[in-house]
């Protein structure tokens, strides 16, 4: 009888169980997949008028909303310290770049304080995967395993060759992380696809969970070196023929014929520091044509890789449940400073190859910034604006452009708005810095055709800054610290500084930048700038990547 009666209870409390897991409730919140390309400018693809055949990302605009004011931080860590954190770079840690200067705004990797996407989304319920480039934190207490993602592969420094061994020229071996283990690329393989194919074998693997994942999706295409795979680079020759000054005309024109640039604003004017083309040689044309074939053709990569990633939600079913956000870090990069030009590191093959460390250089970055003005790692809107896509077609109406003024510390408190993620004030037993930004939700769903902060946006890196406030934005340039006035609403190609005529204003925003600087924990460059700074290799950097044992292309 005793035997009887345990077991009925264990028949019942078995049919509990399997009643609670017939009747549990399923998690219909969104994915969201975030994808992010590294030095690529405004125009370099087709819905922001570029010639580069971009069709994935083109399908995306025309179903979801492009942004024609999307804004970064004007280089790689600092874009990526907001973008993870939704924080201000400094507020996290990040301040100048990936390296510790010896305060805590500046320390190099994200502090504690501020909580990755990552971290608030798993423990609202969420898989959290990532696959590409990490960039905000070398030590291994910084990886993104230890940040809160339960899988990633990729690289944790700035830069990474695309494969080590090709026709011509062998390059370092292409370090890599998968969970906290170190590997290699494999020979043959390019690393474009093999950020991809990691990430879709995430998305398989998460599959069997009843979870909705979050997947930050972080390609290093188009940044140096200039290396792409033979047959993407055959469908651009011959393609740049027509020079940088004509193709510029040409993105303008598309610009203005889509709406991505109002016919009433005014556009940058020629940089007087890139040379006409028509005074070139024939065989400086031919090397500068090459290297625009090589980059038009690793963006080309980049979204046929898009093309796969969309492929794998549609055979997994959750395609109609998806949000995907494409976004840059930074606009395209020049390289031309008071010191000349930039020289890549070192060259044991053509440029394509594995053995190039070519860039794409200022030229070209000039007609992928358009129409804004100069270039990464500058506060003029060429080195903050990118390319912003959103696609959800459960709650984005498709084909919209708006104007959209987001930030990178807008997308951490979308991304909790869609998933009903609540933003914790403690995790981990750290205490959560506030949210800096402001959810893009209402803009993305109609409600507003731009972002309502009710405060401006603030940007300093090395010296350079800026504020953007309703139509205006001061600017400095390092190492000046006079501020020029810019009306973004007649002049975003940043042609006519207006600040002697509106002092008041430039009092107005100084003052706003100064009192968010305090807050923030900014330091003035000069009290705290290294002896090299970082963005662009040294020479001494160069020698050094020539040095065996330390040949390892990961500076930014």
């Amino acid at each position: 009888m005793k035997f009887n009666f345990i077991f009925g209870l264990l028949l019942t409390g078995s049919t509990f169980t399997t009643f609670a897991q017939k009747n549990k409730k399923a998690d219909t919140r969104p994915n969201i997949v975030l994808i992010m390309v590294d030095d690529m400018g405004y125009s370099d693809i087709g819905s922001y008028g570029s010639e580069i055949q971009t069709p994935n990302l083109d399908n995306l605009a025309k179903e979801g909303i492009r942004f024609r004011e999307f804004y970064n931080n004007s280089i790689c860590a600092p874009t990526r310290a907001s973008l993870i954190t939704g924080q201000y770079p400094h507020k996290a840690g990040i301040g100048y770049f990936d390296i510790n200067l010896g305060l805590p705004a500046y320390q190099g990797y994200l502090n504690k304080e501020s909580l990755t996407f990552a971290e608030v989304l798993r423990n609202s319920g969420y898989s959290t995967l990532m696959s590409g480039k990490w960039h905000v934190g070398s030590d291994s207490t910084a990886w993104p395993n230890q940040r809160g993602f339960d899988h990633f592969y990729g690289f944790i420094k700035g830069a990474s060759n695309y494969f080590d061994i090709g026709e011509y020229g062998q390059a370092p071996p292409v370090d890599l992380i998968k969970d906290n283990k170190r590997i290699t690329l494999k020979s043959g393989l390019y690393l474009t696809n093999e950020i991809t194919n990691n990430a879709l074998e995430f998305l398989d693997d998460q599959s069997k969970t009843e979870k909705p994942f979050f997947l930050y999706l972080a390609f290093n295409a188009p940044h140096w070196p200039l290396q792409a795979l033979p047959e993407d680079i055959a469908k651009y020759k011959g393609r740049y023929s027509i020079g940088w000054d004509s193709l510029r005309v040409e993105r303008i024109k598309k610009q203005k014929a889509i709406g991505i640039s109002d016919p009433k604003q005014a556009i940058a004017k020629r940089d007087p520091e890139v040379p006409l083309w028509g005074n070139l040689t024939y065989s400086e044309k031919q090397l500068w044509e090459k290297k625009m074939e090589v980059y038009a053709a690793m963006v080309d990569r980049v979204d046929q890789n898009i093309g796969r990633l969309r492929d794998k939600l549609k055979e997994l079913k959750k395609d109609d449940n998806t949000l995907i956000v494409f976004i840059s870090d930074n606009g395209a990069q020049g390289g031309y400073s008071p010191t000349g030009r930039r020289k890549p590191q070192r060259n044991t093959g053509p440029i394509g190859t594995a053995g190039s460390y070519e860039y794409q250089e200022q030229s070209w970055a000039y007609v992928s910034n358009t129409p804004h003005t100069k270039y990464k790692d500058n506060m003029h809107e060429g080195g903050i604006s990118a390319p912003f896509i959103a696609w959800f077609p459960k709650q984005i109406k498709g084909g919209n452009i708006v104007k959209g003024t987001g930030h990178l510390i807008d997308l951490a408190p979308t991304f909790y708005e869609f998933a009903s993620a609540a933003y914790p004030a403690k995790l981990n037993g750290a205490t959560a810095n506030p949210l800096a930004g402001k959810s893009l939700v209402p803009v993305l769903t109609g409600k507003t055709e731009s972002v309502e902060r009710g405060e401006p946006i603030f940007w300093e890196r090395a010296g350079n800054r800026a504020v953007r406030k309703g139509k205006w934005k001061i600017v400095s340039t390092y190492p000046a610290y006079k501020w020029e006035l810019y009306d973004l609403e007649k002049d975003r190609g940043e042609n006519n500084d207006v600040s002697a005529a509106n002092i008041e204003v430039v009092n107005e925003l100084s003052a706003d930048y100064f009192k968010w600087a305090d807050k923030t924990g900014v330091v003035d460059y000069d009290k705290i700038k290294p002896a090299n700074q970082i963005g662009f290799p040294t020479p001494a950097a160069a020698g050094a990547a020539a040095n065996p044992a330390a040949r390892r292309a990961n500076v930014e």
